[in-house]
C-alpha cells in the first residue's frame, strides 16, 4: 500500500516533553513546564463549572455547529455569527483552510521560522511552501510580498510569531494588506493576541472588518487555559468561512469545549488577572536575563525567546535534570536560544535559579 506522496518526507509535529514522563525518566518528583506556553493559572473557575455541569450530557453528540458559543463570541467581538468557525484547536482550522483553499501546485507563503502546521498542511495538499527568512525575529512583510505571484493562495502571518514572540506592527500589516492581491487568503494566527495590550499590536477583528480576504486565527488554549480540550476558532469574512466549513469534519469540537470555553468568554476578569500576571512575569524574566547578560526577543505573548550563549541542547538538558521543561532552540533550528514559557511568579524564580546554575556547568564543561 503506497500513502499519498505528498506525506511521506513530513515531519511529524514534536510537542513539549510531558511532565510525568520526565518524572519517570529521571527519577523527580517535581518538573515543572515551561515548554509549551500553557497557561500557568489554569482556567476560569466558571469554565470548571460548565464542565462538571456537561457531564451529565457526555453520552449526546455536541451541536455540530456551536450555535450557543458562536452567539457568545460574536456578541463578544461585535461580529456576525456566519463569521466564525470553529475547530478542535486553531491547528485544526489551520487544516481545513489548507484543505479547502489548495490545490497541487498551489504556492503559499510563509516565513521561517514560524508555527510549523502552516508549512505541514500546506504541503499534505500538494502546494509549494515558499519561506521567507525572519528579519530580526520578525515577519519580513515586503520580502513575503515580493514573493506573491499568480499561483499564491495563502499567505500566513503569526502574530504574535512563534516562537520568537515578535509582533509586525499595525503600519506595517496595513502596509503589507494594501498590496496584497484580493485573489490570496491572508491568514493572521493571533493564537496569542490576549497576553498583550500594546498599541502597537494589530488587532485581527480590525483588520477583517477592512479586509475581505483576512481570517484571523484565535484559540482557547493559551490565556483562557483549556488546551487539553482543543477548541480554537477563525473570524473572517462569511464567504471565506462558508468555504472552510464545507470541509469542516461533523462534530470537530465537543460538549465540554464549547460549554467550557461560553463561560470562559464570559469571564474576562480572568483573562484580565492572567494578562497582567504575565506582564509581572514577563518585566521579572527580562530583568534577570539582563543581569545574566544574555539577550532575547521582545515578548509580546507568553513566552521569551532568549539566547543563552551556549548551545541549546546542553542547556535544554541541564535544565531537564533539574526539573524544568523548556523549548530547546536546537529544536527549532535557533542553536543558542530557548524558548521559555512564562509561568507563576514561583515557576519563574525556580527557572532562573536552575538556568544561571545551568549556564555556570555548561560553560566549566565546554
Amino acid at each position: 500500500m503506497q500513502p499519498k506522496q505528498t506525506i511521506i518526507h513530513l515531519p511529524v509535529y514534536q510537542p513539549g516533553k510531558p511532565i510525568e514522563a520526565v518524572k519517570r525518566e529521571l527519577g523527580l518528583s517535581e518538573v515543572i513546564k515551561l515548554a509549551s506556553n500553557e497557561n500557568p493559572f489554569g482556567c476560569s473557575p466558571k469554565a470548571k463549572e460548565a464542565i462538571v455541569a456537561e457531564l451529565e450530557t457526555a453520552s449526546l453528540y455536541p451541536d455540530g455547529g456551536a450555535v450557543e458559543l458562536t452567539s457568545a463570541l460574536a456578541g463578544h467581538f461585535g461580529v456576525q455569527p456566519n463569521q466564525i468557525i470553529f475547530g478542535a484547536g486553531s491547528d485544526d482550522v489551520i487544516l481545513m483552510i489548507a484543505r479547502a483553499y489548495l490545490v497541487q501546485g498551489d504556492e503559499t507563503v510563509m516565513a521561517t521560522h514560524t508555527f510549523p502546521q502552516y508549512k505541514h498542511n500546506c504541503e499534505i495538499e500538494g502546494a509549494v511552501s515558499i519561506e521567507v527568512p525572519l528579519k530580526d525575529g520578525k515577519h519580513d512583510l515586503p520580502a513575503m510580498l515580493a514573493r506573491i505571484n499568480d499561483r499564491t493562495k495563502i499567505v500566513w502571518i503569526c502574530n504574535p510569531n512563534n516562537p520568537t514572540g515578535t509582533v509586525v506592527s499595525r503600519q506595517e500589516l496595513n502596509d503589507f494588506l494594501k498590496q496584497v492581491p484580493a485573489h490570496v487568503l491572508v491568514v493572521l494566527d493571533e493564537a496569542y493576541i490576549e497576553y498583550s495590550e500594546s498599541p502597537e499590536l494589530p488587532n485581527g477583528i480590525d483588520v477583517i472588518a477592512e479586509y475581505d480576504n483576512v481570517i484571523t486565527l484565535r484559540t482557547f488554549s493559551k490565556i483562557y487555559g483549556l488546551a487539553s480540550l482543543r477548541i480554537g476558532y477563525g473570524i473572517g469574512h462569511p464567504d471565506v468561512i462558508h468555504a472552510i466549513n464545507q470541509v469542516r469534519e461533523p462534530f470537530n469540537t465537543n460538549r465540554f469545549a464549547q460549554a467550557a470555553a461560553k463561560a470562559a468568554v464570559e469571564d474576562q476578569q480572568f483573562i484580565a488577572f492572567c494578562r497582567e500576571q504575565n506582564a509581572q512575569g514577563i518585566a521579572y524574566l527580562t530583568g534577570e536575563f539582563n543581569r545574566l547578560g544574555l539577550d532575547y526577543y521582545p515578548a509580546y505573548g507568553n513566552f521569551i525567546m532568549v539566547d543563552v550563549k551556549r548551545p541549546a541542547k546542553d542547556v535544554f538538558d541541564g535544565l531537564l535534570r533539574k526539573g524544568l521543561i523548556v523549548r530547546g532552540g536546537h529544536a527549532l533550528d535557533f542553536p543558542t536560544k530557548i524558548r521559555v514559557t512564562v509561568g507563576s511568579e514561583t515557576q519563574n524564580a525556580k527557572f532562573i535559579s536552575a538556568l544561571e546554575q545551568v549556564l555556570g556547568e555548561v560553560a566549566a564543561n565546554g
